[in-house]
């Protein structure tokens, strides 16, 4: 195994990644309870004191709200943006993280942790700032981007080239039109820097989708406004338009809400 890859959890309940190797050990996000992201790695054979670093994607708390106690617990970096530290300083309850553990990111940038070159790239969020990221090592590379409302080329260019892939498909849009959110909610969610919709996140498979890609998850499925086999059937439709067969040419799954998906092995 030269790289596994894991969503623990992924929705607005709470996001949080595993991807490792056999000398790195990094979370992305930690929006779910230290003590519910020990057990899951626990479930991985990986030991918290284990863990390198937590790289946040933005300050929302659903990717926000363990990462201060699993800091603390395990004395571990944090990377952000400086606009995700000031919201952090200003407003966030996460607690102390020791100023030493305090690392800033800029997107584009690549960061080293071992043996996995980590690179954050912008994403359109309604988010101080929101960051994508792709994660290489040993001639393999993961890529994720969630919580976008669309998909300009500098994303496309940094998904492109991936052999797993956790991707945003959010909602279906006619669930959302017809469902119980307040107006201003469902514009905010269809909007530029809102949420992917099933055929957004198709669509953007699509353009992505090259011969080395082996694995794709759907991330941060909507609770209220999709479900797990609406989002595969949309995505599937779009991709057999586009001439790509779902789990031929790629394996297609969903990164579950409230628990951890099975663990992919990259060799």
């Amino acid at each position: 195994m030269r790289m596994r890859f894991c969503p623990i959890a992924s929705g607005s309940n709470g996001n949080c990644l595993y991807v490792g190797t056999q000398r790195a050990h990094l979370l992305l996000d930690a929006g779910i309870s230290g003590r519910n992201a020990e057990k899951a790695l626990s479930a991985l054979n990986i030991n918290g004191n284990l863990l390198d670093a937590i790289f946040v994607t933005h300050e929302h708390a659903d990717h926000l709200a363990g990462v201060g106690v699993l800091s603390r617990r395990f004395n571990l970096p944090v990377f952000a943006t400086r606009r995700v530290w000031g919201y952090i300083d200003r407003v966030s309850n996460v607690g102390g993280i020791a100023p030493e553990n305090r690392r800033v990111l800029v997107a584009g940038s690549p960061v080293a942790v071992k043996d996995i070159a980590v690179r954050p790239f912008n994403v359109p969020h309604d988010a101080a700032e929101t960051l994508g990221y792709t994660f290489e090592s040993q001639g393999l590379k993961a890529a994720v981007a969630t919580d976008l409302g669309h998909a300009p080329d500098d994303v496309v260019k940094n998904l492109n080239g991936a052999d797993i892939l956790l991707l945003e498909s959010n909602h279906d849009v006619r669930m959302l039109k017809s469902g119980r959110y307040p107006p201003e909610l469902k514009e905010r969610v269809l909007g530029d820097y809102g949420h992917l919709s099933n055929a957004d996140a198709g669509q953007l498979l699509a353009r992505v989708a090259g011969a080395r890609l082996k694995h794709v998850f759907l991330g941060h499925l909507s609770a209220e406004n999709n479900t797990p086999m609406t989002a595969l059937e949309t995505v599937s439709r779009v991709l057999l338009a586009n001439g790509i067969v779902p789990n031929a040419d790629f394996g297609l799954y969903i990164a579950r809400r409230g628990r951890m998906s099975d663990p992919i092995a990259l060799d």
